[in-house]
């Protein structure tokens, strides 16, 4: 390889080093990451900057943790940073300016056993036990446009609770229901 083709190669390689997301197709957000929740069964709310652009920042992500626990056991569990992201790019994608209002983050396994029991559809092998699953809502987006723009990220799992009023989204497989 001679010194021209070189320089090129490392001239493209340097930008996918830096950015890993030019290299996977994911758009790279630049600057501070921040959300917005509002939890429906315990009244909490956080505005959390849960990346500085560079770095998940720990504080702010145990903090997520603390308001996705389990509201039936008050178990935590470590929320997938990359569900955070799906969020961010939810909320982005929507245009929404009110906040996530949760439904469920985290379900310890009692928690998943019971509801499923009690039928609904819960599945056994749950990505919410993980903490790779949430259920939300956004007051200021109809659930339907809330649920396209979920699929259209193809980020993971959508499921659409129209009765229930929320839509599921995890960081799993791509899939729908």
């Amino acid at each position: 390889m001679d010194r021209r083709h070189f320089l090129r190669a490392v001239a493209t390689a340097v930008p996918v080093l830096a950015f890993p997301g030019l290299a996977s197709g994911t758009p790279v957000t630049v600057g501070p990451r921040v959300l917005t929740f509002a939890h429906l069964h315990t009244a909490e709310k956080l505005e959390v900057e849960y990346m500085d652009g560079v770095r998940y920042l720990p504080q702010a992500l145990s903090a997520v943790n603390h308001l996705l626990r389990d509201f039936r056991t008050g178990d935590v569990h470590d929320i997938d940073p990359a569900l955070l992201d799906l969020l961010h790019a939810l909320h982005a994608s929507t245009g929404s300016r009110r906040p996530f209002e949760i439904i469920s983050g985290y379900r310890s396994p009692l928690t998943n056993a019971m509801l499923r029991s009690h039928g609904g559809g819960v599945a056994s092998g749950s990505l919410h036990m993980e903490g790779k699953a949430i259920d939300i809502r956004l007051a200021d987006v109809p659930l339907e446009s809330l649920r396209d723009a979920a699929l259209d990220l193809r980020r993971g799992g959508v499921g659409y609770y129209a009765a229930s009023n929320f839509v599921h989204v995890d960081t799993g497989r791509v899939r729908r229901w």
